[in-house]
């Protein structure tokens, strides 16, 4: 479907009659006025949700650019989607302001402008920036992987974040744990972490809990949640996180790191094209402690944490979004020394003794 092209004025007329008229400038554009009568919404979010700001395939629609180029492209994509009476402004806003017609000042939310680069993805948008801001995620540690994670997590807009940690701040975590300064050494790392959260991005909600998680007290934490996040050292954690997830139908994503390694994957035991896949199903059996060091046994690059957890972050936001392709049956291995990436696949263990019984249960 051509579309047709008409000058400010005739636009200007047409919104005065009752015609949508849409500004898809980026927000640091509309802050130096936007025509009189337009609705702001990028140019992103309008191809990518047409459906959410138009009425029908073939309501007059006015599109506004700076100079007019964007909102042709526009007004095309939107006719290949079916809508059939697009205009575009020639010239653009430029042109509406030369010809002196009426220019309304436009004040950009907070929320706006916080999350405007992210929001322009085409498969976030502003409807995927509520999904974030309405999400509850389950961090497990404040320490290396959970500092990381939990810096993108609130910086990514998500709602509510639970943090469960017991341990304190000690010089000794500074070299790679980034949540924590060196002001901090000797508190509790949950409120460290909380003030670090608070300061970056006071609009979400950051809950944290003095305590260690066990299989004795996770249905504590896991109820509401979302989805769980491992940052923990240890298999006792990771076994009751599991175990808890499984039973409750919750995914969660796994994180560990070793000296210059580390691994990251995605459990998700109650999903149909992954039933039955847990933790216990890669790991049977906690490892012996001389084969599974800590970082205070086997130390560990400062960086190697940080990305496994922004990796986590990752899946996190990928899941809450509903985008691209999870790690859920998958174990990605990265080492830092060659820069290599291993990826394993998984498959449910039938005799697994968690999650056996669900292999095939519910399956297409």
């Amino acid at each position: 479907m051509p579309v047709t092209i008409i000058s400010p004025a005739q636009a200007c007329d047409m919104n005065v009659d009752g015609r949508l008229l849409i500004d898809i400038r980026e927000p640091h554009e509309w802050a130096a006025g936007i025509a009189q009568g337009a609705k702001p919404v990028t140019m992103a979010e309008l191809q990518a949700q047409a459906c959410h700001h138009l009425v029908s395939f073939d309501e007059p629609v006015i599109l506004i650019c700076a100079g007019g180029k964007r909102s042709e492209s526009c007004a095309a994509e939107l006719g290949r989607q079916g809508y059939t009476n697009l205009f575009s402004v020639s010239g653009g806003s430029q042109a509406w302001i030369a010809a002196g017609l009426p220019v309304s000042a436009y004040q950009a939310s907070d929320f706006d402008r916080r999350y405007a680069r992210q929001m322009i993805l085409p498969n976030v948008g502003r409807e995927g920036q509520q999904k974030l801001s309405h999400a509850r995620v389950l961090l497990v540690g404040a320490g290396g992987l959970g500092s990381a994670c939990a810096f993108y997590l609130a910086a990514a807009g998500v709602g509510h974040l639970v943090i469960v940690d017991d341990d304190r701040v000690d010089l000794s975590n500074l070299q790679r744990q980034i949540l924590h300064k060196n002001g901090n050494i000797g508190e509790f790392k949950v409120k460290s972490a909380k003030n670090a959260l608070d300061d970056l991005n006071p609009s979400i909600n950051v809950e944290i809990h003095i305590d260690r998680i066990s299989a004795e007290n996770i249905s504590t934490y896991i109820n509401n949640v979302d989805l769980v996040i491992d940052g923990s050292d240890n298999f006792d954690t990771r076994y009751a996180i599991s175990d808890a997830c499984t039973r409750q139908g919750i995914p969660w994503v796994y994180g560990a790191v070793h000296r210059f390694e580390g691994q990251v994957s995605v459990f998700n035991a109650s999903a149909p094209d992954s039933r039955g896949l847990c933790y216990r199903c890669l790991f049977p059996q906690p490892a012996d402690a001389v084969d599974a060091p800590n970082c205070t046994e086997a130390g560990v690059l400062g960086v190697a944490p940080g990305v496994i957890g922004i990796l986590q972050a990752t899946e996190a936001l990928k899941y809450i979004l509903g985008i691209g392709d999870s790690l859920s049956g998958r174990l990605l291995h990265l080492n830092l020394l060659t820069m290599s990436i291993h990826e394993t696949r998984m498959q449910a263990d039938p005799a697994c003794r968690m999650c056996g019984s669900l292999v095939g249960a519910g399956s297409p």
